[in-house]
Formats: C-alpha cells, sequence, structure tokens
C-alpha cells in the first residue's frame, strides 16, 4: 500500500508539471489581457497596474515566479475580484462545488447499481431490455440539455423546486439529477456487464448448489466482484462531475467553483484559472489514488502488479 500510494505521488509531480506549463502557455497565448475591457485609462496608469502584478516582466520570468509561488500553495491576487485571493475564492466555492458532486455522485450510484444489477439478473427479458434503454437515454442527453428539461417539467410546470440557486435543500435536487443521471446510466451499463460476467463464475454456481437463496448468492458472493467496474470508473466519473459542474453551475447560477472559473475564463482572469485548473487536477489525482486503494481492497490479485 506504502508503494502504490509513493508511486502515485512521484508520478503525480511531472503531471502537475505538464499541467502548470501548458495553463500558462495557453493563457500566455489567448489574445488581449485581463485589464483590456476596463474603463479606458492613461498607458503610464495601465503600467502602473501591469507592474503591480508582474506583467511587465519577461516571460521567462513571469512563468518562473508562476511556478514559485505555486510551489509553496500561494496561487496570486485575482485581477477580476479585487482584494480577494485565489485560494480565498477557492476556499469559499469550492464547498458548493463538493457537496453538488457528492450529491450527483450519490444519484449515479444508488440509480445506476441498482438499474444494472436488475437488468442482469433479468438477462434476455422484457425487463433487461426496457432498463438499459432507459440507461440509454441518460447517456445520450447531455447536461445542458437535461437541465433545461427538468427546470421545464419539475419547476416551471410543477412548481416544486426552484429553478435556480443554492439557498433552500430542494434547490439541490434538480442540480443533482441533471449532474448524476448522465453517469447513473453508465454505472447501470458496467454494473450489468459486471454482473453477468460474475454470475458465470463456478463459485456462485457452488453457492447455488448448496442450497443459498438467490438474494444470498447475489448480495455475498456476486456484488463485490461484480461492482469491481464501477469502483474502476470511479475515477473518470470525479473528473467528470468536475467538468460537468462547469456547465450545472452556470445553468442553476450555483455559487460553486465552476461558475467562477467560468466567468474568469470569459473575463481573462489569469490567475484566477491557473489556480482553479491546478487545484482540480491535485483533486482528480487524490481522488485516482482512492480509487487505485479500493481496487487492492476488492482485488488482492491487483497488489502487486
Amino acid at each position: 500500500m506504502f508503494t502504490l500510494i509513493l508511486r502515485r505521488l512521484l508520478q503525480a509531480i511531472p503531471t502537475l508539471w505538464v499541467i502548470a506549463t501548458a495553463t500558462f502557455v495557453l493563457m500566455k497565448l489567448t489574445p488581449g489581457g485581463p485589464f483590456d475591457d476596463e474603463k479606458p485609462v492613461s498607458p503610464e496608469v495601465k503600467l502602473l497596474i501591469e507592474a503591480h502584478y508582474g506583467l511587465d516582466r519577461p516571460l521567462y520570468e513571469q512563468y518562473g515566479n508562476f511556478l514559485w509561488q505555486r510551489l509553496h500553495g500561494d496561487f496570486g491576487p485575482s485581477y477580476k475580484y479585487v482584494g480577494w485571493d485565489v485560494d480565498e475564492i477557492i476556499a469559499q466555492s469550492f464547498p458548493v462545488s463538493l457537496e453538488l458532486g457528492f450529491y450527483a455522485l450519490l444519484v449515479a450510484i444508488v440509480i445506476g447499481v441498482p438499474i444494472g444489477v436488475i437488468a442482469a439478473l433479468r438477462h434476455n427479458k422484457p425487463t433487461e431490455t426496457a432498463l438499459m434503454s432507459v440507461a440509454m437515454v441518460g447517456i445520450c442527453l447531455p447536461s445542458f440539455v437535461l437541465a433545461p428539461l427538468l427546470i421545464l417539467v419539475f419547476s416551471l410546470q410543477l412548481g416544486w423546486f426552484n429553478p435556480f440557486g443554492w439557498g433552500y435543500a430542494g434547490d439541490r435536487v434538480l442540480p443533482a439529477l441533471t449532474l448524476g443521471l448522465f453517469y447513473a446510466a453508465y454505472i447501470a451499463r458496467l454494473s450489468r456487464s459486471g454482473m453477468l460476467d460474475v454470475m458465470k463464475n463456478d463459485y456462485i454456481r457452488t453457492a447455488r448448489a448448496k442450497g443459498l437463496k438467490e438474494r444470498a448468492v447475489v448480495m455475498r458472493h456476486a456484488l463485490r466482484t461484480a461492482l469491481y467496474p464501477v469502483v474502476a470508473y470511479m475515477g473518470p466519473a470525479v473528473a467528470g462531475l468536475i467538468s460537468g459542474s462547469f456547465v450545472v453551475e452556470t445553468i442553476f447560477f450555483i455559487p460553486g467553483l465552476g461558475s467562477f472559473f467560468v466567468n474568469s475564463a470569459f473575463n481573462r482572469d489569469d490567475t484566477m484559472v491557473m489556480g482553479t485548473v491546478l487545484f482540480y487536477a491535485v483533486l482528480i489525482i487524490f481522488f485516482n489514488l482512492l480509487v487505485d486503494i479500493a481496487q487492492m481492497w476488492m482485488n488482492p490479485r491487483t497488489r502487486n502488479d
């Protein structure tokens, strides 16, 4: 276990360096500057502003200073949110995005796993066809299409939930469904295929020959192994939930980190964009490490890989 963690941490160092460098280069290649949209100022004042933020220095000095600050956990000040540092904005807004991601992941697991397991147990029957057809619809509907449909039905027509905001408990429902249903469809397909493979194994036939009820065979012997592909998918799923939250938070006007990122990209708030990208990169690496540990616990044979 210690070797796995150490190896993943060592692999993370060049990965983060490449991400940081690519983000820095792309932001510098983007036309315009962070203060071009402000009210017109004299060239002298603009030079003073750029000197205050170190934008008047050569690119190699800006890059070196950028890496040095990030190594010390300093994301720098925001260009657009005056008086705020990037790490302060992240600390304030990320709990909202984390809560949304948790609810969406819960929706994906609670809906996806039962659909996949039931479809596998009803293999080659109408129930399987109906359930997997629903899963296919979930895959085909992206969040920017599903969100307006949910708002139209459950907010404007039925009046059950608010269309926007994050102030009440009910405001979590539509964003979590929008973000989670897409991944519930994938989890359903993975659960079905994993269960179909497991139910063909000899130890399942042995358990049935001993007289165990089908429920016990599924819950005690089959489910843990069948969910192995689902656990392996959690790493990409978390990455997708993070990137998908950008769209969902913007549609539902949720004050999370994703909406700050989108606004910063439009406003050329370079420090906010680069800080958010690095923060999410570290977060994804951490979740992938947790997935690797969970896979080792579920399948001891992988401990020697």
